[in-house]
């Protein structure tokens, strides 16, 4: 039975209770095991797991700030730089392809090391390569590569930090506070970056003030944060999990149909908010340029107007979407239970047709191009804490870390890495020749068209994990619940092995 509460974890040299119980995770034995060596746990008191959460969401904020900082001083790196649309969305691609490749290391590790200081190390490697990225165009594109380390190491494990303090009820108000803070920080990064690129007149001097609040949350880390052990919020007496090959991992996701679906929605839901995030600023900025209404920026500070806008707007919808999504899934559950990917799915399709008048609207209105804009944010953010409840209730406990790296792994390299290059090489493209203020906004108008039909998709991935999930959900408990016998059936067998293996009686 599932508890609603912090919950034991591992530590060093306090020995609370015996784990008496082995099992392979993938399979559970069908008989009792044979003893194993002690294992020490300690009790993590309400209070810390709260506090933990709270750095963990303090970090996740920072993350997200950083990586949305560039799209909100774009205009003024481009100008600064002279560089094309494609070669401004190289900024983004760099840091996700980064994150891609260290994604599946930092999940092999997440699941058989110390995941604390695996996310200290990866954290400082983060703080020293944002600080040193704002001096040149092409030292910012090197070392926003080496940034993707920090957000690896960070995003693959923390959550499965908070499904091991939490369960239930709990744990999924819990994920919602974490994943709040993506577009929280999101939204922070453009208002913030535009804020002090104003104030400075310099826009790289956006770019060094998250290092300093990131080296805050990682002495909080060091310090507050525990290791729980994996799974300690689904032991159930004592029972414990061995690891198996990353092979076996692998295989064993990959038969996981809600798994699979699942991160082909996420995918989907990265392209759509990763263009968009990075270009709609300089897409409104081009709007009101062609309608009239600004003037060109040709010298320092630019115009940051959308920027400070579509941050705040981002901030509101974010907390909104994922609060009432959250609230959602927990009175829905219950009595669907396919209810999670269904929301997922009515978010995605909801929201692509208010992108698309968004796109529309915006050479004629832009104020209605944020109302659509709010809308569609507001309809998409529904998912967040969702599909990461989502992957913890589908897949074992000691494979968490592995399918957090795989499912960002696959999102991003598929999602995010290309759409903010792909949109900007498209209207490059598009425009070809023709360099005026108009071509400049319609080309990027009809790149950014794309974004809909994607959502579409991803509409379409997570109703065919609706399909799957009740059953995933139900072998994944299956799998992590130790068969228990009473002594009316322990008796039973030993009488039947008595029977088979007394001599028949001489005549």
């Amino acid at each position: 039975m599932e508890t609603n509460g912090p919950v034991m974890s591992r530590q060093e040299g306090e020995k609370t209770h015996q784990s008496s119980a082995s099992t392979r995770y993938g399979s559970v034995a069908d008989s009792i095991s044979a003893p194993e060596p002690e294992e020490t746990t300690t009790v993590i008191s309400s209070e810390r797991a709260y506090v933990t959460v709270a750095i963990l969401c303090y970090v996740n904020l920072i993350n997200y700030m950083d990586r949305y900082t560039i799209a909100g001083v774009l205009l003024s790196i481009q100008n600064f730089f002279e560089i094309k649309d494609s070669m401004s969305g190289l900024l983004q691609t760099v840091f996700i392809c980064s994150f891609i490749v260290l994604a599946p290391i930092f999940g092999y590790l997440g699941d058989r090391y110390n995941r604390k200081l695996i996310m200290i190390g990866g954290l400082t490697v983060w703080v020293a390569m944002t600080l040193t990225s704002s001096f040149y165009f092409w030292l910012l594109v090197l070392f926003r590569a080496l940034v993707g380390t920090g957000e690896a190491s960070y995003s693959t494990i923390a959550p499965t930090i908070i499904g091991d303090l939490f369960s239930g009820t709990k744990r999924t108000i819990m994920i919602s506070a974490f994943y709040i803070f993506i577009p929280v920080g999101s939204g922070l990064g453009y208002i913030i970056g535009s804020y002090v690129a104003s104030a400075t007149g310099d826009w790289r001097w956006a770019l060094r003030l998250n290092p300093i609040l990131g080296s805050f949350g990682l002495l909080l880390l060091a310090v507050f944060c525990p290791n729980p052990s994996r799974g300690a919020s689904e032991a159930h007496g004592g029972n414990r999990m061995q690891h198996t090959s990353y092979l076996e991992d692998i295989k064993y996701l990959l038969k996981n149909k809600s798994f699979v679906w699942s991160s082909l929605g996420v995918t989907a839901m990265a392209f759509l908010t990763g263009a968009l995030a990075f270009w709609t600023p300089i897409f409104l900025d081009r709007a009101q340029i062609n309608q009239g209404i600004q003037p060109p920026c040709t010298a320092e500070p630019c115009n940051t107007t959308n920027s400070y806008v579509f941050g705040g707007l981002t901030v509101v919808t974010g907390i909104l979407g994922v609060s009432l999504g959250s609230t959602i899934s927990r009175r829905l559950r219950d009595r669907v239970p396919n209810a999670d990917p269904l929301i997922c799915a009515v978010g995605m399709l909801s929201s692509a047709p208010c992108f698309f008048a968004a796109i529309i609207l915006a050479s004629t209105s832009v104020p209605a191009t944020y109302v659509f804009i709010g809308i569609g944010e507001i309809l998409i953010s529904l998912n967040w804490s969702i599909l990461a409840d989502i992957l913890l209730y589908v897949v074992v406990p000691t494979r968490r870390a592995t399918a957090e790296a795989l499912q960002i792994m696959v999102c991003h390299l598929l999602g995010d890495a290309g759409s903010p290059y792909l949109i900007g090489t498209i209207s490059d493209a598009l425009r070809s020749q023709l360099n005026t203020h108009e071509w400049k906004f319609r080309s990027l108008e009809y790149s950014f068209l794309l974004c809909p039909f994607v959502g579409v998709l991803g509409g379409l991935f997570f109703l065919m994990t609706a399909v799957y999930i009740t059953k995933d959900r139900k072998e994944r408990l299956e799998i992590s619940e130790p068969r228990t016998y009473s002594i009316g059936f322990l008796f039973g067998h030993l009488y039947i092995l008595t029977l088979m293996f007394r001599k028949s009686p001489q005549r």
